[in-house]
């Protein structure tokens, strides 16, 4: 607690980030448990709560990434670069992951075999992506 004072704005962000990243997962998991006991309106109510954090999530990505290819804009290029490369390759994942959870939440989709490959498609690409910006992006965030 005491410790959290002196963090920088950048490290309270990546622990807001990191904990947001632990309730997709739990999230997910208890998706899957639910489908797997055929619980088909649980898995539609763990979905809405599951697209409303993500949403969360990416667009408070987006806003802090945005305003930190401007603070370092013309002055470090290498964390210039990364930022940019690291937004663009994930710009068509998140709009499929997007998609996926307003079609299965607005529309009337079935809760059938072609969701649940499609969401544990989705899961394993999150699962890299998280490991990837924890252990890379985030902890360059930290550092500064």
């Amino acid at each position: 607690m005491f410790f959290s004072l002196f963090l920088s704005k950048n490290q309270k962000q990546v622990r807001q980030w990191k904990e947001e990243h632990r309730e997709i997962v739990a999230l997910a998991t208890a998706l899957l448990n639910s489908y797997d006991k055929g619980e088909k309106e649980d898995v539609k109510n763990i979905l809405e709560e599951l697209r409303v954090i993500t949403f969360n999530h990416l667009m408070s990505e987006d806003a802090e990434f945005y305003r930190l290819l401007e603070e370092y804009k013309n002055k470090d290029s290498k964390t210039e670069l990364f930022i940019k490369e690291f937004e663009e390759s994930f710009y068509g994942t998140k709009a499929a992951l997007m998609h996926f959870l307003d079609d299965y939440t607005k529309k009337s989709l079935p809760i059938d075999d072609t969701f649940i490959k499609r969401f544990n498609e989705l899961v394993d690409i999150l699962l890299k992506r998280i490991e990837f910006e924890e252990s890379n992006l985030y902890s360059l965030l930290e550092s500064q």
